[in-house]
């Protein structure tokens, strides 16, 4: 009974001391290691150092650094360009002083006189064919007379056509100054020129409506059409050349509500 008693005191003695934990000073630490088989790593020694970095991979960073500050650059120096640099500038004329009422009358003179020399210019261009013009007119009555009527946008012409030496008069005055402008006088002469008549017949004209480049064309085409009446093949170079053809375009009428013709005011949404 006493063995029984010492066993179960040992047995307790040593539960309390594992519950009290290690006692001070002792190395628990190689006898864990010890019992669970593992080996301690070894410490490096302490002259091995670890090992620095070499210059290239220092370098690299700074170079790396380097490029965004170049691309940085680049944008700043297009920003510099300013756009349309290489054009030359437009000079563009001062207003002067204010002109006086003669020189006003001088620049208008020379402007007139400018625009009446393209005019002829224009009208010299438009030269007939050397053949219809070669043409030998038919022959005519002492007393003969022939008529016509020519139209263009609201102008009528009534023109006669008599044996003569070439003299034109519209409303009882001479083309050169009922028409002022030689774009008119041209126009009105085209079909005489162009059938060979100029100079063999004298013209009357009586024209009225529309306003003076309507009443030339009038008169163009009253003459072409009493040239075919004087002589029927006429017809064929005359109508080739449009002045058989009655112009009918005219200037449209203005609607209600619109500006003209077909402009329209500005839409305001508000």
């Amino acid at each position: 009974m006493a063995d029984d008693e010492k066993t179960v005191d040992e047995t307790t003695e040593g539960a309390d001391a594992a519950a009290a934990g290690p006692v001070d000073g002792e190395d628990t630490s190689s006898s864990r290691d010890d019992a669970a088989g593992e080996v301690p790593s070894p410490t490096p020694p302490a002259d091995e150092a670890p090992e620095e970095p070499t210059a290239d991979a220092s370098e690299e960073p700074e170079a790396a650094a380097d490029e965004p500050s170049s691309e940085q650059e680049e944008p700043e120096k297009k920003k510099d360009v300013i756009p349309g640099a290489d054009l030359e500038p437009i000079l563009v004329e001062q207003d002067g002083p204010e002109l006086t009422a003669e020189e006003k009358a001088r620049l208008e003179a020379e402007e007139e006189e400018e625009r009446a020399r393209r005019e002829a210019e224009l009208a010299a261009s438009d030269e007939p064919d050397a053949e219809t013009a070669s043409r030998a007119p038919a022959k005519m009555e002492s007393g003969a007379r022939f008529l016509a009527t020519g139209k263009r946008k609201r102008s009528i012409a009534r023109v006669t056509l008599v044996p003569g030496d070439g003299k034109i008069e519209v409303n009882k005055r001479s083309l050169e100054e009922f028409f002022p402008r030689p774009l008119h006088q041209t126009m009105a002469r085209q079909p005489l020129t162009v059938s060979g008549y100029e100079g063999n017949v004298d013209v009357r004209i009586r024209v009225h409506g529309g306003g003076i480049s309507g009443q030339a064309g009038a008169v163009r085409h009253g003459i072409a059409r009493a040239l075919t009446e004087i002589d029927p093949e006429l017809r064929g170079d005359l109508k080739r050349r449009g002045f058989l053809t009655r112009d009918a375009r005219v200037k449209e009428r203005r609607k209600a509500g619109f500006k003209k013709a077909r402009k329209k005011p500005q839409f305001s949404k508000r």
